[in-house]
């Protein structure tokens, strides 16, 4: 191989380097470890790999790079591929930012929306008991139905952001925020 060459390959896996380290730098907003960003990142460049090869890549143990494996599959991050003929898994990472973002922040916030909007439901109930009960104080009807009053004006960014899910989740968000590339 010229000197050339083995320049430009130099160049080539210093340019990969700096996407891999901002991408596993920036993971965290995903939830996951450094040790799983840094293994989807390295997997952003590569093709198929097995856990073999990722562990000999990244010099990880193999229970941390199951563990790693199997939280990026949860968040849909990596997909395990099948290969004729091989016994072992093979994994490859998702390329797709715009999916991985889509997935990622929708599971969150369709999470979001169901514990807190269980909670204001459980909640308002218990306000309304208090506000029905013929023994409460004035004073303390008044503090229900202004606790109460606050859930429901909390509810407005709960629907909202069922909103937002499904729009992302249709797509339909793509019609306000095109995906085209800025200059």
């Amino acid at each position: 191989m010229s000197n050339s060459t083995e320049r430009s390959r130099v160049k080539i896996e210093e340019a990969k380097d700096k996407v891999i380290g901002a991408i596993a730098e920036t993971m965290d907003l995903y939830g996951v470890t450094p040790a799983a960003a840094n293994l989807y990142a390295t997997m952003y460049f590569k093709g198929q790999m097995t856990l073999d090869e990722m562990r000999s890549e990244l010099g990880m143990s193999k229970p941390s790079m199951s563990t790693s494996v199997r939280k990026l599959q949860e968040i849909e991050m990596v997909k395990k591929t099948f290969t004729r003929g091989s016994r072992k898994h093979t994994y490859v990472a998702e390329k797709n930012f715009f999916r991985s973002f889509m997935v990622f922040y929708c599971q969150m916030w369709e999470r979001e929306v169901k514990m807190n909007m269980e909670a204001i439901e459980e909640a308002q109930e218990d306000f309304i008991n208090v506000i029905k009960d013929s023994t409460s104080t004035t004073e303390i009807v008044a503090e229900a139905k202004k606790y109460y009053d606050q859930l429901e004006e909390s509810k407005t960014y709960y629907y909202w952001l069922q909103d937002l899910v499904a729009s992302i989740k249709s797509g339909k968000i793509f019609e306000y925020l095109p995906k085209d590339n800025q200059d």
